[in-house]
């Protein structure tokens, strides 16, 4: 693969060194973005920038440089196009200080009143579309800023609505946030509404230590040579993320799986049903991106590692976290009670609608 290079080689995604859950996670949604996005929770310095920065560079860029601004009013409506400048990045950045124009856009009532022309100027939803809207610290951003982009990354669309006037346009993105919980926590609504989330922490192994430190070493010594070493495996992740997306609609999950998943949600005490929506679009996700047409099991306990740690419910000053002994016990509940069935899907299974993103958002 030849990376997309705008002015500086941007460290390989293949290259990152023991944040496994956090890669599968970005993978999974640079598939099917559907799922909502990733939290990362965790110190710093532990390659969450870096990972997002470099899974732009594996997103297909075919079309996602155009896109059509609907203009309604009350006597009809009109189309304006945008197009993002040629060769410019999949990866937005949205500071934690940036006003509500800056997310959504700004219209401009008054030059649409006196030259009767509707001027949009489009805001950092529309040059995310296609790609990644990453948000350090998103903790300490405001929460009607946190609304609106999880508004727009369930929907698919940015809406703008001022003196009568609508303006809308598409908004398909890979939300990525990132958090130290030493510096404050999402409320739990907001986090609810994360798809996925991981815990990541510095290595403790001397050996994984240095090996990550040789290679940031050599890629700042040399960033095309580092590049040149992994090239291979970059080529081969753009070509999984093709593949899993177009294999994803044929894949299957089994009535006996679908029931696992919410019996695990029940078991977790996780509040509505985002959760179970979440377990299933990724078991899906996971099975395609694998290569497969069935969902399994243990595509189903992977997905829920993902999407409960951030659900479940916590005691006040509790640490989030998983526990995996619970999971393994709901899993073995399920399949004792079910005599095993439903472990594999099956010819007999409906087919998956993984694109559908309209219940329980």
């Amino acid at each position: 693969m030849t990376q997309q290079i705008t002015t500086q080689i941007l460290y390989p995604f293949s290259a990152v060194v023991g944040q496994e859950a956090m890669q599968l996670a970005l993978l999974l949604n640079a598939i099917n973005p559907a799922i909502g996005g990733v939290l990362i929770r965790g110190q710093k310095g532990t390659a969450k920038s870096t990972a997002a920065r470099s899974l732009a560079v594996l997103l297909p860029a075919a079309e996602t440089n155009s896109l059509g601004i609907q203009v309604r009013t009350n006597d009809g409506h009109e189309t304006i196009p945008f197009s993002r400048p040629a060769g410019s990045s999949l990866f937005v950045e949205l500071p934690v200080g940036a006003s509500d124009d800056r997310v959504v856009g700004t219209l401009d009532i008054e030059h649409a009143l006196r030259a009767g022309q509707r001027r949009f100027e489009p805001g950092l939803l529309a040059q995310a579309h296609g790609g990644i809207l990453y948000v350090d610290e998103v903790n300490l951003l405001a929460d009607h800023i946190v609304d609106v982009l999880l508004d727009a990354a369930a929907s698919g669309v940015n809406t703008v609505e001022r003196e009568g006037i609508s303006v809308s346009h598409p908004a398909r993105f890979i939300l990525v946030g990132t958090m130290n919980p030493e510096e404050g926590d999402l409320r739990p609504q907001l986090l609810d509404r994360f798809g996925l989330a991981v815990e990541v922490v510095g290595q403790p192994e001397p050996a994984v230590r240095a090996e990550i430190v040789r290679r940031r070493i050599a890629f700042e010594a040399n960033p095309a040579d580092f590049y040149t070493r992994f090239a291979e495996a970059e080529t081969d992740l753009r070509r999984r993320i093709i593949e899993g997306r177009v294999l994803l609609p044929q894949v299957t999950l089994s009535d006996g799986l679908l029931e696992l998943i919410t019996h695990i949600c029940a078991g977790s005490g996780v509040d509505g049903l985002r959760a179970d929506i979440t377990i299933y679009k990724t078991a899906l996700t996971l099975a395609a991106w694998e290569g497969r047409r069935q969902v399994t099991v243990e595509d189903v306990r992977r997905s829920a590692e993902l999407a409960l740690l951030h659900r479940r419910r916590r005691q006040p000053f509790e640490e989030p976290g998983l526990d995996q002994q619970q999971l393994d016990e709901l899993i073995e509940q399920h399949r004792q009670r079910s005599g095993g069935a439903g472990e594999q899907g099956g010819r007999e299974e409906k087919e998956a609608s993984p694109a559908d993103d309209s219940e329980g958002e």
